[in-house]
């Protein structure tokens, strides 16, 4: 078989193209509900039509204007591309200032630079060679997905490496050499080009989908583990992580300390100053907690105002002075809240055996945070273990 008989004709092969960025419309519409709302996916199923309209005035190449076929197709690449990276970076929550400032010269500056290409000398190979290196700076900032968590992400980032790499080739190509670089003109570079276009190009949507969905489902993952208002592990959450953080302490025969605490008086915080205010002294309360914290340490809303430290390693002295700084600066440090307040905190320090369970320890915290309360409030009581 010779190479002229497995050629295919360039407009089928651009019309399998456009077809392939429909695909996005079928996929997207079938999560239309669920997914559509988000200003990512919508900017992605924007930056698809934009790309399929400029796919199909490339097929229509001599039957319409070339002002059509040419600047307007081109231009319209330049704009989907921008919002194909642009849909990328709000995914990865990376939209910044300066992306967009970028975003907004690209766009113009790569469609103008076209047609003063097209006004000043206009061939073919110049075009390619033009757009084949504006497409690879319009989608440069795609390569933080290499850097992404997961494997998926990373993927996709390498499929956009390479088609970064593949316009550049083209560009080189068109601008370096006499071997024709044009999607019309007939030959093996025309067929592996546009089938590995076409290919990307589906990959491209599928990656899109199901980062979204991973994405989707690590944030019902994070509403499910974590307090809303606090950002604290819930209960459940903290008891699954305790457990394996006990086990390990006691294999080592490492102290573990533990820390119960709730704000006093919460509730006539609550009836007096509104509950807004409540809120505000909960996640002040949480973010001074947290910046003492190390990366081990658990820390839990059990509900209302009370909350519990698990502490890996920490023996007395490190829980005391811990919670003493804590104390000292709700105390002493200036605060914007309309309302002081003070803790009571109940400690626990022990060297689990494989017998300890949390349920035990958190009662008899519990037990000495009451102690706190009875002998005053704002301060702290250290349960002794018997």
């Amino acid at each position: 078989m010779t190479i002229i008989n497995i050629l295919l004709d360039s407009t089928t092969i651009l019309i399998f193209l456009g077809i392939g960025y429909l695909f996005t419309f079928i996929l997207i519409s079938a999560y239309w509900h669920d997914v559509i709302k988000a200003l990512p996916v919508r900017t992605f199923f924007l930056a698809k039509c934009i790309q399929s309209c400029s796919w199909f005035l490339v097929v229509l190449r001599g039957e319409i204007p070339d002002f059509l076929t040419i600047s307007a197709a081109n231009s319209l690449m330049f704009i989907g591309a921008s919002l194909e990276s642009i849909a990328y970076l709000r995914l990865r929550n990376e939209w910044s200032r300066g992306f967009k400032w970028m975003y907004r010269l690209l766009i113009p500056l790569s469609i103008a630079g076209f047609h003063l290409v097209m006004l000043i000398h206009n061939q073919e190979n110049l075009r390619i060679a033009y757009c084949s290196l504006a497409l690879p700076v319009i989608l440069a900032p795609l390569y933080r997905l290499t850097k992404g968590p997961s494997l998926l992400m990373k993927v996709i980032g390498y499929i956009y490496l390479f088609v970064i790499a593949a316009n550049l080739i083209r560009g080189a190509t068109a601008l370096l050499t006499d071997v024709s670089a044009s999607f019309y003109t007939p030959g093996i570079y025309q067929l592996v080009y546009l089938v590995t276009i076409y290919i990307l190009t589906i990959l491209s949507i599928m990656g899109f989908l199901l980062l979204w969905k991973e994405k989707s489902s690590q944030e019902l993952l994070h509403y499910a583990s974590y307090d809303d208002l606090t950002g604290t592990l819930n209960r459940r959450t903290f008891t699954a992580k305790a457990k394996p953080l006990l086990a390990s302490c006691a294999r080592k025969k490492e102290a573990v300390s533990y820390l119960l605490f709730d704000i006093d008086s919460f509730k006539g915080i609550n009836d007096t100053y509104g509950h807004h205010t409540g809120d505000l002294v909960l996640k002040d309360i949480t973010k001074r907690f947290k910046r003492q914290l190390g990366e081990d340490d658990l820390f839990v809303r059990y509900g209302g105002d009370e909350f519990g430290i698990l502490l890996s390693g920490k023996n007395e002295l490190e829980s005391t002075e811990l919670a003493e700084r804590i104390k000292t600066t709700l105390e002493t440090a200036s605060s914007s809240l309309p309302v002081p307040y003070t803790i009571s905190i109940g400690v626990l320090t022990l060297v689990p055996d494989q017998l300890t369970h949390m349920e035990s320890i958190y009662t008899r915290c519990d037990q000495a945070l009451y102690t706190a309360k009875r002998n005053g409030r704002n301060r702290i009581y250290r349960s002794q273990i018997s």
